[in-house]
């Protein structure tokens, strides 16, 4: 049985998860598990500091990440060894893929991307430590898990593409196919940085939303956190305050666009803020 949650905004402060000993917390009659769900942190520590001291609050056992870890922000290596730190069970995302296979397709991406968009595929591959570029390297692209007897289904995009956006708008009847597909009683992923959860064919389907990089104006932190009890399942959504101004102050010292900054700012994607851009600089002339 899926219970729905609804979406909340909370204030924290900074702390850590620590690695859980114990995933299945007994309460008596029934089991409980909380695990904080995060995606596309795109290298925005700040934010993802202020989710997993969040998560903390919440007593999460267990942190799931469904992808795109770096892009944009300004701290991808700090990011990916506090994702090793906290012994987050990882995928890749598709942005992910793209800076791992920068040196292959910056010819062709100098001249098909948009100049701002190129240049966050190759600060990326530049920073990357060897050791974390390994790390991505080896991430699967979809996890199968196993909890207490229940499937979850760990995909960046959807069960069948990585770049597929799933959102609160998907027709049900797609949701249907996939359902079909997925061979999992609850599918996670990101991409879109749309955050929902629908029950679809018998499956849930939620979507973490964005920890490090909003669309919907709202430029606060967004995850998860999935409550797993013996016969139901429970969601919240939450948004996070962080400190933005240090994430946008880091992408400035590092030479990156303005643009970047204002993308956590403003809490849109670059499309967006470019074209925002334009706008203002029409209405000027």
């Amino acid at each position: 049985m899926y219970i729905p949650g609804r979406l909340i905004g909370e204030q924290t402060g900074r702390c850590w998860i620590a690695p859980p000993k114990a995933l299945l917390k007994q309460t008596g009659v029934d089991w409980l598990m909380k695990i904080a769900l995060v995606g596309d942190i795109h290298a925005n520590l700040p934010a993802f500091e202020a989710v997993l001291s969040h998560a903390r609050q919440q007593s999460a056992a267990a942190i799931w990440n469904v992808g795109d870890i770096i892009g944009y922000g300004a701290f991808p290596n700090q990011v990916i060894e506090l994702l090793r730190e906290v012994r987050a069970i990882s995928i890749v995302g598709n942005y992910d893929i793209k800076v791992l296979n920068f040196p292959d397709k910056k010819s062709k991406w100098r001249k098909s991307k948009r100049s701002e968009k190129y240049t966050a595929f190759r600060w990326a591959h530049k920073q990357l430590s060897a050791s974390n570029r390994q790390y991505l390297s080896k991430l699967p692209q979809e996890l199968r898990l196993n909890i207490a007897g229940r499937q979850f289904l760990l995909t960046h995009g959807s069960p069948v593409s990585n770049v597929e956006p799933l959102t609160a708008g998907t027709p049900e009847e797609r949701l249907e196919q996939l359902s079909r597909i997925a061979r999992a009683e609850v599918v996670i992923c990101g991409h879109s940085h749309q955050p929902f959860a629908r029950q679809v064919g018998g499956v849930l389907f939620i979507n973490t939303g964005s920890v490090g990089r909003q669309g919907d104006g709202d430029p606060r932190a967004c995850y998860a956190i999935l409550e797993l009890a013996e016969g139901s399942f429970a969601v919240q959504h939450y948004r996070v305050e962080y400190d933005m101004e240090r994430a946008a102050a880091a992408i400035r010292l590092a030479g990156l666009p303005e643009v970047f900054a204002q993308m956590l700012l403003r809490g849109y994607d670059l499309d967006a803020v470019l074209d925002d851009n334009e706008i203002d600089a029409n209405e000027e002339l």
